[in-house]
């Protein structure tokens, strides 16, 4: 999976927030294409032939690993690359809400081909709350009515019920395009 552009300008030179300036590429989403996701605050996996894949982003022309799969080219602006890497022994957190699923105990049922966040107690400190690593589908929860504006979303996730780390939209042909709370210097989740 391409790393998700934001939806707005990003003050890359100062606070790094982001500005009432819609990002390039982005422009579907204000102009009403596409379906809003709530975005789950966690790291993302893939599963893919029935293997667990964990995201990884060599960055700054770091040298990736040789089982690297890259997602893109490198990004010549942020230096990011991002990739994926099988999951292997050391990855203790996937490795426990894989084998939950693979013992039946899985939330959102198994797992088929396709990218999830892994959320849990010991990922980003946990601000989904869950009780055990679990794997969250991406286009879990539809956000059908969210706004589609700088202030409408800043607004918007100002007030909405915390956990909520942000919104992906998903447009029908693979496009996606992301903003998050802390974007807008709103914190406390």
């Amino acid at each position: 999976m391409k790393k998700i552009i934001s939806l707005f300008q990003r003050n890359y030179e100062t606070d790094h927030f982001v500005r009432d300036e819609v990002a390039p590429g982005a422009e579907w989403v204000v102009n009403g294409e596409g379906v809003a996701y709530r975005k789950y605050d966690g790291t993302c996996c893939m599963v893919r032939d029935g293997k667990l894949y964990k995201r990884y982003d060599a960055k700054n022309g770091k040298t990736p690993p040789s089982n690297f799969e890259p997602a893109q080219d490198p990004d010549p602006v942020t230096g990011h690359w991002p990739g994926w890497l099988p999951v292997g022994e050391g990855d203790k957190w996937h490795l426990e809400a894989w084998n939950d699923i693979a013992s039946g105990a899985e939330f959102f049922g198994p797992p088929g081909d396709g990218t999830y966040e892994l959320c849990g107690p010991k990922v980003n400190g946990n601000p989904e709350g869950f009780t055990s690593h679990i794997l969250v589908p991406h286009k879990m929860e539809e956000n059908p009515g969210a706004p589609r504006t700088f202030e409408g979303i800043k607004d918007y996730l100002k007030h909405v019920e915390l956990p909520f780390e942000g919104l992906v939209w998903h447009h029908p042909d693979g496009r996606m395009v992301k903003i998050k709370r802390k974007d807008f210097d709103l914190t406390g989740y």
